[in-house]
């Protein structure tokens, strides 16, 4: 598949795989700021993707984050395939996680299914049920 993207940072680079196997493209800091008023840093890729209609992009953190003490804002940011704005990415945390020019996020493509909701009065039964938070470690 290919996902064409447009460079809007003369600093922006080509998402690539860390390895051949990795599952999500590296992307990298062209440029951050800070918002004081939510206690977050934004940074800028530099670049806008064309996602196929039928997939989604997301944007997930690397695993190496947990060095920052950050977090990704949204924890998955989604990349909808009519979005042709640039890719940004918010960290929280008080101290800046990354510089410009370092890997921040990684983008991932898949597939989306488009579903139509029916309501009912019912749901089928499961051996689960209605068993939300913790219900199947007991």
């Amino acid at each position: 598949m290919q996902i064409r993207f447009k460079k809007m940072h003369p600093m922006a680079k080509t998402p690539k795989q860390g390895t051949a196997g990795a599952a999500g493209y590296d992307l990298m800091a062209v440029d951050y700021s800070k918002e004081k008023e939510v206690d977050a840093w934004s940074y800028r890729t530099g670049i806008a993707v064309e996602i196929p209609a039928g997939y989604v992009g997301l944007i997930t953190p690397r695993s190496s984050i947990y060095r920052t003490g950050s977090m990704l804002c949204n924890s998955v940011g989604v990349i909808d395939s009519d979005y042709r704005g640039e890719i940004t990415a918010k960290f929280t945390g008080s101290t800046k996680p990354y510089n410009v020019g370092e890997r921040i996020c990684q983008l991932l493509i898949v597939p989306v299914e488009v579903v139509e909701f029916t309501r009912v009065d019912e749901l089928s039964e499961t051996e689960r049920g209605a068993g939300g938070y913790g219900s199947t470690g007991k």
